[in-house]
Formats: C-alpha cells, structure tokens, sequence
C-alpha cells in the first residue's frame, strides 16, 4: 500500500504524490519500486525526489459526507480557526499500523456534528494529534481562503499575509477541503491567484523554510535536497535534526544511513540501518542498505541475510556482488594454505574490486601476501591506510576468515607487519590482542610465540651491543633470524656486529639481503657502503653513497663520505686529485683567463652560462645549486654573459642557459637548455 505523501514515480503525473483515500498499491510493486532505487538514497519522500512509496492514507468511516474527500496537499495541524486558535489534545494510537515521521504517513479522521467544531486527527511518527477548529452552525462555509483573523476571502483573491502565516487553501464550498498554505506556500511552492501550488526545487529555500520551522517533514526535504547534491555533511545535520525530533521513525533513521555512508562513516550507517530495522522489521529499503554495508565490510553472509529480508526476490546486482566475493575469498583462501601467495594476493584484489571495498580482513589478507612477497614497505602502507577506518567498523565475533576469528586475523596480520618494520613492542601487543579475542586458534598461538621470541632476541642483542659485546650480540641477532629469517632490522643489526669484528664481507651480505628484502632501508645501505669503504670496493662503495646523496641531500656526514669515496676512486684510476675541493659554493666567472685555468683542474668542471633576468635560467639555477652539494668532487662555475661578454664570446655561446662539461681542460659535453633530469645524468656521467 503506498504511504499519504508518497513521492510520484517517474510513470506518474506531476502532482500525483498523493495516492487516493482507499486505493490500495500492490506490495510487490512497492518493494520493487524501492529496491530499484540506489541504496544511498534518502527514504523520505519528496516532491521531485527519488524516495520510497509512502503508506496509504485511508479513509475514515467516521469522516461525515460533509466533510469527505481526500487532501489535495501536505496536512499539517491548524494554527488558527475562524473564531479563534484551536484547541489541541493527544489523538489515540492506531495499533493497527505503525506511522512513519518523515513519510508524514498523516491520517486524516474529520468529525463533525452539527456546530459542533470540526476535530482533524493527524497520525505521524512522532505521535498523532487532533486539531480542533471553531466552526459556524452551518455546515458549509463558502469558498475562498480563511486568513488568520477568521475573515474569509472571495475566491480567487490572493491572501494579504504574512511570511510566517498559515492559511487554508480555498477549497469546494466543504471545510476540509484544499491544503493547508504556510506563508502563502501551498504544498511547498508559492501561492497562486487559481490556488495552484509549485514546487520549489531551491536548496537554499528549502533550507531557509526547514530552519525556520521545527516541522520533520521540511526538515527532511531540506536534507534530500542537499544529499541529491553529493553534499552529505549537510544532509546529515538535517537529518540528525529530523531523528531528534522522531526518533522512533525508521525512515528517518535510514535517511541518516544513507548520509552517513556517503561521508564513508560505514560503523554508524550499520548502527542506523539495524535501528531502521528494529522499528520496522518490514523496511525493504532498510534491509538493502544493510546488505550493500554488510559487504562493503567483507560480511558476506550478513549480506547475503539481508537480501532475502527485503520482502522480495533479492536485488540480483547485489547478490551477484556477494556470490563474487564469496568466491574470491574461497580462492584466497585456497592459495593461503598452499603459500601461493601471488595467487593469494590477486584473489585478494579481486574480492575487494568485486564490492568489498572496506574490509579489515581483506585488507589484511592484502597485507599479509605482500609481506611473504618480500614487499613490507608496501604492507605496511596498505595496512596504515586500513588502520583509517579499522577501527571505526564493527568486527562481528562470530566472522571467521580462513579460520580464523576476523578481529584476531587482522591483529596478527598487524603484529607480523610492525615485526619485519622493526617495530617490536608493538608487534607483540598485536599479537596478545589477537591471542585475546581467539586464545584457542592454533595458528594465532604460533605467531605470538615467534613475536614474543624475536622481540626478546632483539631486545637481548641490542643490550650486548650496548656494553661492546659483539660477538655475543651477534648471536643474539642470529637467534631471533632462527624464527623471522626475513626479518631485515635483525640482519641489519648483525651486519653492524660483523662490521665490528671486522667480517665486512659478512656484514655486506647481511645489508645485501636486508636491502633485498626493504630496498629502501637507509640504515642497511649506509652500512653496506661503509663496509665496502673497509674493503676499498670503490666502485660500490661511491654507488652506494650516491643513492644515499639523493635520499639525504642535507646530510654533510655522507657528503663528505662520498667525496673521499670519489677522491679514492680517482686514486685509483690513476687520476689526478691534488686540486679536488669538498663541496663549496658555484664558483663565479668574471674573465677569459680565469675560466681558462678553471677548466684545466683535474676531473670535471661544469659550466652554466646564464643571464640573471631569464626566466629558465631563475628556474634551473637552485637545481644547479643542488647538484654542486651533492656531487662536490667537481668544479661548478657559473658566467653571466651580460657580466661576461668576453667569455661567452671565446665559448660562442648566445642561448642561455647553456651547460658545458669540461674533463681536464677539455670539453667532452654541451647542453642547451636541458631538463634537470637531462642535466643530473650528464653531470653524474661525466662528473666521477
């Protein structure tokens, strides 16, 4: 049965919200009508809005013939009679039928005996009422509109109101009939000559009306208005205000939902749908929301519950969607228990592309894979970016994922990424956490064990270290790698140890694979270029150092180990050091004869031709600077061709900026506006 203020469906007339006292909507129709409607969606209806059907507004037998008929608008209780304000009292609860606020399911009963006043009963979610309104003796009143002060107008006269005042709208010669006009406003639009009344598709009015006025129904319209607009934080406040105000309506309550979800609050949506769900077990929409959260979260058979609750055959898009992150999770599953973990981690992927988009487990199977892939960093950036919502969504006690209680799946998940990142204490209040929601589960035993057991043999190593006990440190280490043989901190720190008790060679290899396993672990790289430096492994050892260069481009430390790696390396090659300077500014160049015997220094002299007021020049020169600290083992020098005309003349140089890379007083390279990118390679290339 459709709902007293049902919003018209695209196969109806305008003006059609309303469907007639008595007529009866098919059930089937109405749920399908529902579910057809995106989930997100608010439930309560609106002129012009896509919302559920509303219930019937049937007729009352004890309505008199005078005054039946059914309303031409939105009822709401009389501020005033033709004689004076009404009188108000309690209207007796219908056990029949539950009345939804925000769906203004508003029965209306008139009774009327004789002079007696005229009593309107007004059903709502937030508690019925029964107006009662002064008439005259007679029992018809004539038409027109009935201002405030009691007079009556000829019909078709515009009432002379004010903003704040209510009127009725001019019926057919019976009291009762038309539509009660707020402000001049009938049925939301403005009031016309003929008594028509349009609807006003402004959200900034409708805000202006629903905040003028403590009425759930504009209220509501307000909050669809602005959640038709993508603006969810909006919508929500007023439909927080229409929940305070009726909060034993479940369409207000799904409203909020839907709101809720958009601003991807998804713990709170769920709390709201089952609330909806609670006042009225019988909500489809309620239902369907629930479900499509229900596998957001990976809670596949919650989903799948609710999709049969809707009062209807189940939404086959949805239903689709949950019998494909069943299946993925089945495959995972699967690929888990043999250490596939490529497959487990594809599986992973195309569980949450599928619809489960937001859950924990999912993204900890995620995690998990790229761990025993060799991937930690990557782990634990998809595990930090879980740990955003993680905590805000429900873990059902009774969910289990391979096994494994979900809420504990996770935390050992979580224990495992915070080891390999070194973060030892914390790995091991994960796993108690994990112990502690599944204390049975064998596989949570095993890996609270191995944490607790590397976290001791780290912690004992790092205290031999302290007091110079290499050796015994090493070994300490060396236990902990007997239960976590991935683990690259403790490999790191047994290559200090090695590096200690001079076994660089073992100390390279142990970075080797730390770098392996973390390419981006600075600390490891840093020892393994200074072990290389104690083998005089040039080569590598400046290779090593650039990298870091680039990662630590303020760290003077490793500038000044880089420039004695080059100066070595040079040495080595046989080349000439002896005018080799650690770092320094660009040097300027005024004169042809200081140019000249700056380029004949030994090694590498790169010259930037510039002129101060060109824009490209403005941009390369702070790169220029950059390089010149972080390569220090060559000779920077700068000519400004306005300054130094001479210089670019020798050089024939008329575009600016202009590089030219010299070797011993010999030019091997020139680039005319080159990219940074360009530049740092010629530099790196030609500079060593």
């Amino acid at each position: 049965m459709s709902r007293a203020g049902e919003t018209s469906r695209p196969d109806q007339k305008a003006g059609s919200g309303l469907a007639a006292p008595g007529q009866v909507e098919p059930v089937a129709d109405r749920f399908q009508a529902a579910l057809r409607m995106d989930e997100n969606k608010p439930d309560f209806p609106d002129l012009g809005s896509p919302v559920s059907p509303l219930r019937p507004c049937p007729a009352n037998s004890s309505s008199s013939s005078s005054s039946s008929g059914s309303a031409s608008g939105k009822v709401a209780p009389l501020p005033h009679s033709p004689s004076g304000p009404a009188a108000r009292r309690p209207a007796a609860p219908d056990p029949e039928r539950r009345s939804h606020y925000g769906e203004l399911s508003g029965e209306i009963s008139q009774h009327q005996s004789g002079s007696g006043p005229l009593i309107f009963s007004v059903g709502g979610g937030c508690g019925g009422s029964i107006c009662t309104a002064s008439s005259p003796n007679t029992n018809v009143l004539p038409t027109g509109n009935i201002y405030p002060s009691g007079k009556i107008g000829k019909t078709g006269m515009m009432p002379r109101t004010t903003p704040r005042s209510d009127v009725l709208g001019s019926g057919t010669g019976n009291y009762g009939h038309g539509s009660i006009m707020r402000g001049g406003m009938s049925g939301g639009g403005a009031a016309r000559p003929s008594g028509g009344a349009g609807m006003g598709n402004s959200v900034d009015s409708t805000t202006r009306r629903a905040t003028g006025r403590m009425d759930p129904q504009e209220v509501t319209r307000a909050g669809n208005e602005h959640y038709k607009r993508g603006q969810y934080g909006e919508a929500l406040a007023f439909y927080d205000r229409a929940v305070a105000m009726c909060p034993e309506n479940a369409p207000c309550r799904s409203n909020r939902a839907a709101a809720l979800m958009g601003l991807g609050r998804l713990k709170e949506a769920v709390r709201e749908c089952e609330e909806a769900v609670r006042l009225d077990p019988a909500n489809g929409r309620a239902h369907h929301r629930l479900a499509c959260l229900n596998l957001r979260l990976g809670l596949v058979e919650d989903a799948r519950k609710h999709l049969l609750l809707t009062g209807q055959p189940p939404d086959p898009v949805e239903l689709q969607k949950t019998q494909a992150v069943e299946r993925h999770l089945v495959k995972c599953g699967d690929a888990r228990k043999i250490g596939d973990w490529k497959s487990a981690l594809r599986e992973a992927d195309a569980a949450i592309a599928a619809g489960a988009d937001s859950s924990p487990p999912l993204i900890a199977s995620r995690a998990e894979a790229l761990l025993h892939l060799q991937h930690p960093d990557e782990a634990d950036s998809v595990l930090s970016r879980s740990s955003e919502f993680k905590d805000s969504l429900p873990f059902s006690s009774a969910t289990k994922i391979f096994g494994m209680l979900s809420s504990s799946y996770f935390y050992i998940v979580r224990a495992q990424v915070d080891m390999a990142m070194g973060r030892f204490d914390n790995a091991v209040t994960a796993a108690e956490k994990a112990r502690k929601v599944d204390a049975r589960n064998v596989e949570v035993t095993m890996v609270m064990s191995n944490v607790r057991s590397v976290a001791r043999a780290r912690a004992q190593g790092n205290e031999l270290f302290k007091l110079g006990n290499f050796a015994e440190a090493c070994a300490a280490y060396g236990e902990g790698l007997r239960y976590n043989t991935s683990n690259s901190v403790l490999l790191c720190n047994r290559a200090a140890c090695r590096s200690k008790l001079g076994q660089w060679q073992k100390s390279v290899d142990d970075c080797s694979e730390a770098l392996r396993i973390r390419p981006n672990y600075t600390k490891a790289l840093l020892r393994r270029a200074d072990s290389y430096a104690k083998l005089e492994c040039w080569a590598e050892c400046v290779r090593d150092y650039e990298v870091l260069r680039k990662e630590l481009p303020r760290d003077t430390e490793v500038a000044e180990a880089l420039f004695h790696a080059q100066v070595a390396l040079k040495t080595c090659r046989g080349e000439d050091v002896s005018n080799l300077k650690f770092g320094g500014e660009v040097e300027e160049v005024t004169g042809v004869e200081q140019f000249r015997a700056a380029i004949s220094f030994p090694g590498a002299s790169v010259v930037y031709f510039m002129v101060a007021s060109n824009p490209q020049c403005t941009e390369i020169t702070p790169s220029v600077d950059a390089l010149c600290n972080r390569y220090p083992s060559a000779n920077f020098l700068r000519v400004d061709i306005n300054r130094s005309p001479d210089v670019a003349k020798a050089e024939n140089v008329k575009i600016v900026p202009t590089f030219k890379i010299y070797k011993n007083g010999t030019r091997v390279k020139e680039m005319i506006c080159p990219s940074q990118q360009v530049l740092e390679y010629s530099v790196r290339h030609y500079g060593l």
